[in-house]
């Protein structure tokens, strides 16, 4: 991970005071969750007010900038997004919502985490292991 995104996650970090929901919890989980996933790097985008996007790309993608897109919605609490271009996970218990155009103009399944959730963040875990496999795959 590039030294600067590294050095805006933890400025980010440092700042958010964990709430009852674990939000921020959920986001370090899924964050260190990625970041064992080989070939995998990191870029950040904080646009204060909005949204931070923790986002993770395959060295071996080509066509797209990312494969996920974990999203924090600046509302009171903070909650999560997470967000998957269509084509590159199932999601078997219907569990996402269907976004047309909602990652990058292109069509996404997003998930939505407003609480710490041991079995949904186990299900969102078996759809970063999807994607990451098939953004692996050229």
């Amino acid at each position: 991970m590039e030294k600067n995104t590294e050095q805006s996650i933890h400025a980010f970090l440092e700042g958010w005071e964990e709430t009852p929901e674990r939000n921020r919890e959920v986001f370090v989980h899924l964050r260190e969750y990625l970041r064992k996933k080989e070939g995998v790097t990191f870029d950040f985008i904080a646009r204060p007010g909005l949204t931070y996007s923790l986002r993770a790309v395959h060295s071996a993608q080509k066509e797209k900038g990312l494969f996920v897109m974990v999203d924090v919605i600046e509302e009171s609490p903070r909650w999560l997004s997470v967000c998957f271009y269509g084509e590159m996970i199932t999601d078997p218990e219907e569990k996402g919502d269907s976004v047309p155009g909602g990652l990058l103009g292109e069509d996404a399944v997003c998930f939505d985490l407003e609480k710490w959730d041991d079995e949904f963040i186990r299900y969102i875990e078996a759809r970063l292991d999807e994607a990451c496999t098939n953004a692996a795959t050229p």
